[in-house]
């Protein structure tokens, strides 16, 4: 099997443990409070351990306050008690096959996620710039924006639209409504934008945020 046909998640996930290896356990990432070590501990954790799933899935409702404040605790535990290398050895591992993490439906949620993560450590350090990606992979994670911009549109009052800037063709309508406010990016640039990356490269255009 060549690099290119392997699945976006086993690529990202390939590339991202390279990173963390190259870049050390101390290394800034984008998301604030987060080194590398942290990143490592939640990869880690959401691969292998179920009983932290519902804190990540519910981390933005009012029920999943306590699950989610569980996972963290197993993230700073791992983190604290497993050597750095260990960890990044586990992240390009993966979860075994018998964990909901390796069950092969769980590709086409990882894809996405690593991907996004993946970001959150590149650009994070000096000199970062977007990478180009075949059109396959962008096709895949406009797909994954177009979901996660249904929970970003609560931001806008009116419409939502997203315009893909890497292909011609019309934009997707998140949610109808005047004072239309418009996303303009390549796909893995709207993703991070609508996951709340401040680095996406972005072009925002019409509404704006309610207060």
């Amino acid at each position: 099997m060549t690099d290119a046909s392997r699945p976006l998640a086993a690529r990202e996930r390939a590339a991202l443990a390279d990173l963390l290896d190259d870049l050390g356990p101390d290394a800034p990432t984008c998301c604030e409070g987060w080194s590398t070590a942290h990143m490592a501990a939640h990869l880690v954790t959401r691969d292998r351990r179920p009983d932290a799933m519902p804190g990540y899935a519910l981390e933005r409702t009012r029920v999943g306050a306590r699950l989610h404040a569980h996972a963290g605790r197993v993230e700073d535990r791992l983190r604290t008690t497993t050597p750095y290398p260990e960890l990044v050895s586990r992240v390009r591992k993966g979860p075994p096959g018998w964990l909901p993490g390796g069950w092969p439906v769980a590709q086409l949620v990882d894809g996405p996620e690593f991907a996004i993560h993946h970001e959150d450590v590149r650009r994070a350090q000096p000199g970062w710039e977007p990478r180009p990606l075949p059109l396959p992979d962008a096709d895949r994670l406009w797909s994954a924006a177009q979901l996660f911009a249904r929970t970003a549109a609560s931001q806008y009052p009116g419409g939502l639209v997203l315009q893909r800037s890497d292909v011609p063709g019309p934009g997707k309508r998140i949610r109808a409504g005047s004072d239309v406010t418009t996303v303009e990016g390549e796909p893995l640039e709207v993703l991070l934008w609508a996951t709340g990356r401040d680095v996406a490269r972005v072009a925002v255009r019409g509404g704006a945020p309610a207060s």
